[in-house]
């Protein structure tokens, strides 16, 4: 199979997958229909990042992106009213989990939504007749390049003290998810794959309650949160910072460039 073909063949899997996703959301068959909507969405992105300066790979990862703002909000009410429910709040909580029927209504029938199922449907007859036109030439080495210019900015985000924290949690997911989506094409090692999980977990959870934090200071009914909600995100960048150590240490000694 040649790189192209696989890049499709990845791309179709994920299709099936964003629209069997979609069908449980418009049915709310679950509560996992969403998370796994963005899942499915997360890995395309990650397929189409590195191609992106070619016209159909950006405008599919345009039309990702737009979805992805328009459903963080309702995934992080998710999020919020699953960690109400850990801490005992059900009043908050259920207030909250009322919200998100008309939310998910809102998803299901966004301009948003439908103009990416359009462009994503089609998407790989396009890319074929850019491959028969020779747009496509050297796309495995173009992947390759970007993804050691991706790993080198890491690099150095990570040797500056002061590169903002919310910052270099996207950049880790997205270099984790760049080696999860290109194994072949990536030159970081196991232990280093290891480092980046730590770290996103760390981070993850860390983000979760600042942005909370944020929440309880415009929702009055979150106010009596707020003091644990910082502490235990405190003691979670504090544990981020020492994953991100040895993260660094591993991507400084361990990597190796690919042949």
């Amino acid at each position: 199979m040649s790189f192209i073909d696989s890049v499709i063949a990845q791309v179709l899997g994920l299709e099936v997958g964003l629209h069997h996703a979609y069908a449980r959301l418009a049915c709310r068959t679950d509560e996992e229909a969403l998370h796994d909507l963005r899942i499915n969405l997360r890995k395309l992105r990650s397929l189409l990042r590195p191609m992106r300066r070619l016209a159909i790979p950006k405008e599919l990862d345009a039309a990702a992106a737009d979805v992805g703002r328009l459903t963080t909000p309702v995934r992080d009410l998710e999020v919020l009213v699953v960690e109400l429910q850990r801490q005992g709040f059900m009043d908050q909580a259920e207030r909250r989990r009322h919200l998100l029927d008309s939310h998910y209504a809102v998803i299901e029938r966004s301009a948003t939504l439908q103009r990416f199922m359009a462009v994503l449907d089609a998407w790989p007859a396009r890319m074929r007749e850019a491959e028969r036109n020779g747009e496509l030439d050297n796309l495995r080495e173009r992947v390759r390049i970007r993804l050691q210019r991706q790993l080198q900015h890491l690099r150095e985000s990570l040797a500056d003290p002061a590169f903002d924290r919310h910052a270099l949690r996207l950049l880790v997911k997205r270099m984790r998810y760049a080696h999860e989506t290109y194994p072949r094409l990536s030159s970081i090692g196991q232990d280093a794959v290891s480092a980046l999980k730590a770290v996103q977990s760390a981070l993850g959870d860390w983000h979760d309650h600042f942005q909370w934090c944020l929440r309880a200071e415009q929702d009055a009914d979150l106010l009596v949160l707020k003091d644990r909600w910082e502490i235990a995100g405190a003691a979670e960048l504090s544990a981020a910072e020492v994953e991100l150590s040895i993260l660094a240490e591993c991507l400084e000694e361990k990597s190796t460039s690919v042949a």
